[in-house]
């Protein structure tokens, strides 16, 4: 059935492709304001931009055509492989892109990793100890964080460790402590969701006979979490990543813009503001296929590492008797 994952997988990048390309183009046409003044600003800046300026800009890039036909071309670009060019820059919008995303992916990733590793640290702890105050602490913090938007964190870590303490640089990009204040701001918003999903994980394990038996055995704590409970409470945590990834891909938009990070969801509030039609399209693109991408290979990555999820898809489809003809 391998192929039929990668098959659901790929109609899911299609059906994104055209859904979020058109809502950016229908987006972008209802914006107030005239769209060719915005481009010619963004090419020659405010100040000598004229009527006649504005209007050349507009012939050369068609935009006084239909919005049905423009938006047909861009569909016939995107089944050739192309993207266009900005309408600002004149590079190729793919070119743009392929740059922007490489940071978009390594912040992400940083990201990500803090988010896990905070999670499984905080929710283990409260597991272990559920009656203290550092579970009633913990509650306290992760209610903080559900309820805080990212620009807000962002701006008071800013605030703590850049400007008041000045362990780490406000914006920018190139070193490695560059990433960690826009990482952090992102992490601490996953945290909630991760240590409440890792805490029940563990609480059930903890009390099931398995665990119990490791310890008659005389198993160490230590190891007997090692053994059974990290594992499960792991699985536990990657499903629930596919989840948190809508988050990290809506909180991109507003950390990349705070912290000055070249990524896609910084090109895109530009491209916004521009009103480049092609880069809103491609960045908004890469944003949803990144998060397709990010959701299917952790799917597969829960079917390589748990085989039992393959065969309770089997069971629901009807195929229960030959997984257990399988089994035997």
């Amino acid at each position: 059935m391998r192929w039929h994952r990668w098959s659901r997988l790929l109609l899911q990048a299609v059906f994104a492709l055209l859904a979020v390309g058109t809502l950016c183009f229908v987006m972008a046409e209802s914006l107030p304001g005239d769209a060719a003044y915005r481009i010619a600003a963004g090419r020659y800046g405010y100040d000598v931009v004229s009527t006649e300026i504005a209007q050349a800009v507009r012939a050369e890039l068609g935009l006084d055509r239909p919005p049905v036909e423009r938006w047909a071309a861009w569909v016939v670009q995107v089944a050739q492989g192309r993207l266009g060019n900005s309408m600002v820059l004149g590079d190729p919008v793919v070119d743009l892109v392929r740059h922007q995303l490489g940071h978009t992916v390594y912040l992400s990733l940083v990201a990500w990793l803090m988010a896990v590793a905070l999670g499984l640290t905080l929710g283990l702890w409260t597991a272990l100890r559920p009656a203290g105050w550092l579970r009633r602490a913990v509650d306290g913090l992760n209610t903080v964080l559900r309820a805080s938007p990212s620009f807000l964190l962002g701006v008071l870590l800013s605030t703590v460790l850049a400007v008041e303490l000045d362990w780490l640089p406000v914006a920018g990009h190139g070193e490695l402590d560059h990433v960690l204040l826009p990482a952090l701001t992102l992490a601490l918003a996953l945290c909630p969701g991760f240590t409440q999903v890792v805490r029940d994980a563990a609480l059930r394990l903890l009390g099931s006979d398995a665990f119990e038996f490791a310890q008659v055995k005389g198993l160490p704590l230590a190891a007997a979490l090692w053994r059974h409970a990290l594992p499960q409470t792991l699985l536990a945590t990657l499903a629930y990543a596919g989840v948190q990834l809508v988050l990290l891909v809506e909180g991109m938009v507003v950390v990349e813009t705070l912290f000055a990070w070249p990524g896609i969801g910084h090109a895109l509030v530009h491209a916004v503001v521009a009103r480049d039609v092609p880069m809103i399209q491609g960045t908004a693109l890469a944003m949803a296929l990144l998060f397709v991408l990010l959701n299917g290979l952790i799917d597969l990555l829960l079917h390589r590492l748990d085989p039992r999820l393959a065969d309770a898809q089997a069971a629901r489809k009807g195929g229960a008797p030959q997984a257990q003809e399988n089994a035997t």
